[in-house]
C-alpha cells in the first residue's frame, strides 16, 4: 500500500468515526494536546506521568473516566487492560485519567488495570485544559471528569476523540485508530 493510499484510508476511517462523535468532542481533532505532568500509578507504584515523555514512544491513548471502582469505569478499564497487548503492538501508550486521588488510583492500577497501564490523577487545570469536566446539576458530578477518550499523535496533536458516558465503544474505537496509524506508517 502506498503512503498516499494509507493516509487516505486513515483519513476516511477517522472521518467516519469522527462524524459520529463530533457533537460530543471536547477538544477538536487537530488541536494541540495540552502537555501535563501529574502523579499516577502503574501496578501499584506511584510515579510522575508526563504526556510529552509518553509521546516520545509513540501515540498516546488518553482516556478520562468519572471515578475509579464504579461499574462503568471499572468495566472500561478492564477492557483497556484486556486489549493492552494490542495497543502496545500498535505502538501506543494507554493512560487512564480521573479526578480520583492517587492513593485510590494506586489500588485501581492493580485491581482494575492489572498493572497493564498507568492511571493518573487529573486536577482542575488538567480537566479544564482537556475540557472534560462532567456537566450536570447533580452535586456528585462536581470535580469529576466526563468519559472522553483521545488519541494523540507523537507530534502532540489530537487525531481522534470519542466522548460518551457509555464506556462500550471507547476501547474499540481508540484501538482502531492506533492500528490505522500504525498501518499508515508502513
Amino acid at each position: 500500500m502506498t503512503v498516499r493510499r494509507a493516509t487516505t484510508a486513515l483519513a476516511a476511517t477517522l472521518g467516519s468515526v469522527l462524524l459520529a462523535t463530533a457533537a460530543h468532542a471536547a477538544l477538536p481533532v487537530g488541536a494541540k494536546a495540552p502537555d501535563f505532568e501529574t502523579r499516577g500509578a502503574l501496578a501499584g507504584k506511584v510515579f510522575s506521568v508526563k504526556l510529552s515523555e509518553a509521546l516520545k514512544k509513540g501515540p498516546v491513548v488518553l482516556y478520562f473516566f468519572p471515578a475509579a471502582f464504579t461499574k462503568g469505569c471499572t468495566a472500561e478499564t478492564k477492557e483497556f487492560a484486556d486489549m493492552a497487548d494490542e495497543f502496545k503492538a500498535a505502538g501506543a501508550t494507554v493512560i487512564g485519567m480521573s479526578a480520583d486521588p492517587v492513593d485510590v488510583l494506586q489500588r485501581f492500577s492493580t485491581e482494575a488495570c492489572g498493572g497493564k497501564f498507568a492511571v493518573a490523577s487529573a486536577g482542575p487545570r488538567l480537566i479544564a485544559g482537556y475540557d472534560v469536566a462532567l456537566k450536570g446539576d447533580n452535586p456528585a458530578f462536581a470535580g469529576k471528569t466526563d468519559r472522553t477518550s483521545y488519541v494523540i499523535s507523537p507530534a502532540g496533536r489530537i487525531v481522534y476523540v470519542h466522548s460518551a458516558l457509555d464506556y462500550r465503544d471507547h476501547v474499540k474505537n481508540t484501538l482502531a485508530t492506533v492500528k490505522s496509524m500504525a498501518t499508515s506508517k508502513n
